[in-house]
């Protein structure tokens, strides 16, 4: 089963609940790439995307929190560095290893997990900030 949206993900900043509905979809599909054996031809594109929106939908969130004086920004920053250098070095893994089912599995917890966890964490509260600033 594929990673959801469910509505207890939600921050109820629309902007940001979209681009985690995005991210949702585009995590699947990397999620069949690999477990389909895709070459690399066909991953990278995948992979790709996935990185460039990571960043992207980070920087959303992280002018919220400087535009608002979020008081765990800090935090919260780190978590995402911290996540963008673990996924640079994943992706890059798979692209110099290949793809096996330990790979498949970091993946999945890597991306799955953690994206679970900082969304109902760290990004809930931020929701829960700026409901009151916008």
């Amino acid at each position: 089963m594929g990673l959801q949206f469910t509505p207890d993900l939600s921050t109820t900043v629309q902007e940001i609940d979209d681009q985690h509905k995005e991210l949702f979809v585009r995590i699947n599909n990397l999620l069949t790439a690999l477990e389909k054996g895709s070459g690399k031809d066909q991953l990278s594109p995948v992979v790709q995307f996935l990185t460039d929106y990571v960043v992207y939908h980070f920087g959303v969130e992280e002018k919220y929190m400087d535009k608002y004086s979020y008081g765990s920004a800090t935090q919260h920053k780190a978590q995402h560095a911290q996540f963008v250098k673990t996924f640079v070095r994943l992706k890059d893994r798979i692209f110099v290893e290949g793809i096996d089912k330990e790979t498949i599995e970091d993946t999945r917890q890597l991306v799955v997990d953690w994206l679970i966890n900082h969304i109902k964490y760290s990004d809930k509260a931020l929701g829960m900030f700026l409901k009151r600033k916008l």
